[in-house]
C-alpha cells in the first residue's frame, strides 16, 4: 500500500501526467533503447513508429496515478499487462531497468518540478506496481508450465484466404500430435527473425475452437497509409508463409475469455479483424451448446473485407437460436437484407435480449468499442456486463 507520505505527491502528479505524459514516455523509450538496443526485440516497433505505444504507456502511468487506491478498477488492467508480459517473456530482471529509465524520464521532462519528495513518491509507487506484476507473472508462468521466452516450433499445414486483407494460417506442433487447449478469446505470440539480430513478436488471436491438434491464426495484412507505416510482421507473414513453413509460437494466453461453456444468452460484437476471437467463441459454442441464444453482430467495410463468413454460415446451420446481423459501411445493393445492414453498427438492429442479465463482449478498433459501449449503456446494459478486447496498445480511456 502506498504510504501516506507519498500519496499527496502522486495525487498532485495527475494533472502533470495528463499534460506531459507522452513527452515522458517518448523520452523513456528513447533513452532505454539507446542503452539497451536489444530491448527493441521485446517491443512492437511498429507501435513505436506510429506513436501508439508511447500514448498507451502515458495512459497507463496516468491511470495508475489517478486510481492507485482503486484496486477494483486497476485489477483488469494489471491482468491484461501480466498476460502480455508473459506472452513475450518479461522477467523480474527487466523491472529495475524499466523503472530507472521511467523515473529518469519523469525527472528529465519535469526539470525543477521533479523535486526529491516527488521522485521518492514515484520510486515507491513504481516499486509497488513492479512487485505486484512480478508476483502475478511468476504465478502465470508456473500455471502455464513455461519459462520466460519459451516458444515452440509449429508447422503451417493450411492457408486460407478469409477476405481481401485477412488470411488464416493453421499450425501444428512439429514434434507431436497432441490436442491443444486454450480458452476462446485468447491469443498466441508469433516470433519472427528478420536477420541482423532483429527479432519481432506479435500477438494474434486464435480463430477456431480449442481441443484440436492445431491452432488457427487469422492475420490482417496492414498496408501503409498516410498516418501509419505498413505492418512489418503482418506483411511478412502474408508474403512468406506457405504450407510447410515453420514458425516460433508461444503458448496461448490472454484475459479476454468470453464464456463459451455456459448456456445463458450471450452477445458477441466485433468490427474488422476483431471478428477473430469471436469466431473462436462461436465455434466452441456450436460444439458444446448449439441451442444457446447468441447474438453475433459484426461491422466491416464491405463484403470483400468480411472475414470468416464460412464459419458463421456453418454455425447458423447448427445453432437455431443464433442471430447474426452484419453491417457494411459500403455495401452493394444486392448485399443488403434483413441481416445485412447499411452503415455502422446499430444496437437497435440486433434485436432484443435480457439487457440487465446478459454479458456483452466487444472486440475491434478503439473508436468502434467506445461508441458501442456508450450505446449499450444507453440501451440499459450495465457496465458490469460489458467486456472488451483491444488489438494493440490499450488506451485505458475508461479509467482516464
Amino acid at each position: 500500500m502506498l504510504s501516506a507520505e507519498a500519496r499527496p505527491y502522486i495525487d498532485a502528479s495527475v494533472p502533470v501526467l495528463r499534460e506531459h505524459g507522452v513527452t515522458i514516455t517518448r523520452t523513456f523509450y528513447r533513452n532505454m533503447f539507446a542503452e539497451y538496443p536489444e530491448f527493441t526485440n521485446l517491443f512492437n516497433m511498429g507501435n513505436q513508429a506510429n506513436g501508439s505505444q508511447q500514448q498507451a504507456l502515458a495512459a497507463a502511468v496516468f491511470a495508475y496515478a489517478a486510481n492507485y487506491g482503486n484496486a477494483e478498477a486497476l485489477a483488469p488492467v494489471v491482468e491484461r499487462i501480466v498476460h502480455k508480459h508473459v506472452s513475450v517473456g518479461i522477467t523480474a530482471g527487466h523491472y529495475p531497468i524499466v523503472g530507472r529509465h521511467l523515473l529518469g524520464a519523469i525527472e528529465q521532462t519535469l526539470g525543477e518540478a521533479a523535486t526529491p519528495p516527488l521522485m521518492a513518491a514515484w520510486r515507491e509507487a513504481y516499486g509497488l506496481l513492479a512487485d505486484a506484476l512480478i508476483t502475478a507473472e511468476k504465478a502465470l508462468y508456473a500455471e502455464l508450465h513455461i519459462q520466460p521466452g519459451d516458444f515452440e516450433k509449429m508447422r503451417v499445414v493450411d492457408v486460407q484466404v478469409q477476405s481481401e486483407l485477412v488470411t488464416s494460417f493453421t499450425l501444428q506442433p512439429e514434434d507431436n500430435d497432441r490436442a491443444i487447449q486454450f480458452k476462446p478469446g485468447q491469443y498466441v505470440t508469433v516470433a519472427v527473425n528478420l536477420g541482423e539480430g532483429r527479432r519481432q513478436m506479435r500477438q494474434y488471436s486464435l480463430s477456431d475452437a480449442p481441443g484440436k491438434n492445431s491452432l488457427r491464426l487469422s492475420v490482417k495484412r496492414q498496408p501503409a497509409d498516410a498516418e501509419i507505416p505498413a505492418g512489418q510482421i503482418s506483411n511478412w507473414l502474408h508474403d512468406n508463409l506457405t504450407t510447410e513453413s515453420v514458425l516460433e509460437v508461444g503458448v496461448p494466453v490472454g484475459e479476454f475469455t468470453p464464456d463459451a461453456e455456459g448456456t445463458e444468452p450471450i452477445v458477441l460484437l466485433s468490427a474488422g479483424i476483431g471478428i477473430t476471437p469471436m469466431i473462436s467463441v462461436l465455434n466452441r459454442i456450436a460444439e458444446v451448446h448449439p441451442q444457446r441464444m447468441v447474438i453475433f453482430g459484426h461491422a466491416t467495410r464491405d463484403k470483400a473485407n468480411h472475414s470468416h463468413r464460412s464459419d458463421v454460415g456453418q454455425a447458423q446451420k447448427l445453432m437455431p437460436n443464433l442471430r447474426v446481423v452484419t453491417f457494411y459501411e459500403r455495401p452493394d445493393v444486392e448485399d443488403l437484407s434483413e441481416t445485412v445492414r447499411d452503415g455502422h453498427m446499430d444496437i437497435a438492429a440486433l434485436g432484443d435480449w435480457p439487457r440487465a442479465d446478459t454479458n456483452v463482449y466487444l472486440c475491434g478498433p478503439l473508436p468502434f468499442m467506445q461508441i458501442q459501449w456508450q450505446h449499450l449503456i444507453e440501451a440499459g446494459v450495465p457496465a458490469s456486463n460489458l467486456h472488451r478486447e483491444i488489438f494493440g496498445p490499450e488506451m485505458l480511456d475508461h479509467l482516464l
